[in-house]
């Protein structure tokens, strides 16, 4: 219950900084970007989400202690929010891989209506000024979701399978690393198993535990790409 509470309050956060003047929340981060040193940039690795990504540091942190991981996940954000600022808090940072976790926001409609094309060409732009800026790509398929407790009786878990299938078919096609959350954390009804989240959407550390099992492996592989 302690973990619901706290993502429902950053989601309804990002919510509000959706429709603040600063609509992508460039802020966020510009000071903690200034501050980072260039050690360990070889090996660097940002982390671009939403609040499934922002939420990690919290539940789980010792995942990104003493590590050159950086999480610049935003609670509430959609794809187009994070291609305004990937230049910002991903390219500008100069890591040697990128993580993208992506695209549930988009279905629970919080900056507007999307279609699953949209989000995928949203995601697709990320992945390629990553590649333009020689960064290695990691590109996760979105968590399953069967509702939203902001918004109810949208029916997503449709919407995230196809979104899954076209970003899985994407990066077999390209050459980029996938890695595959949804199947490791799915229940028979296409939603989050109960037991890796009190709210159907937001992982608790039961569920960090099982993506990073999963995502360790490949980010040593897409360390070693050329």
């Amino acid at each position: 219950m302690k973990n619901y509470v706290f993502f429902f309050f950053l989601m309804l956060f990002g919510i509000k900084m959706a429709f603040s003047q600063d609509w992508a929340n460039l802020k966020r981060y510009q000071e903690a970007n200034s501050k980072l040193s260039t050690q360990n940039i070889s090996q660097r690795v940002v982390f671009m989400g939403n609040s499934i990504t922002e939420g990690w540091s919290n539940i789980k942190p010792e995942f990104f202690e003493n590590k050159p991981y950086i999480n610049r996940g935003i609670s509430g954000q959609t794809t187009p929010q994070m291609l305004l600022r990937f230049k910002q808090d991903v390219i500008e940072l100069k890591p040697a891989v990128v993580v993208i976790l992506a695209g549930i926001n988009d279905i629970a409609g919080n900056t507007g209506p999307s279609t699953i094309d949209m989000i995928f060409d949203n995601i697709i732009s990320m992945v390629e000024l990553a590649k333009t800026n020689n960064i290695k790509v990691v590109l996760c398929s979105v968590l399953p979701a069967k509702d939203f407790p902001w918004r109810p009786g949208l029916d997503p878990a449709e919407k995230v399978v196809k979104l899954n299938k076209l970003l899985q078919s994407y990066a077999e096609e390209n050459h980029l690393v996938y890695v595959d959350y949804f199947s490791a954390m799915v229940d028979d009804e296409n939603g989050l198993r109960a037991e890796l989240g009190a709210d159907g959407v937001h992982p608790n550390a039961l569920g960090y535990s099982i993506m990073e099992a999963i995502l360790e492996g490949a980010l040593l592989t897409a360390l070693k790409q050329d």
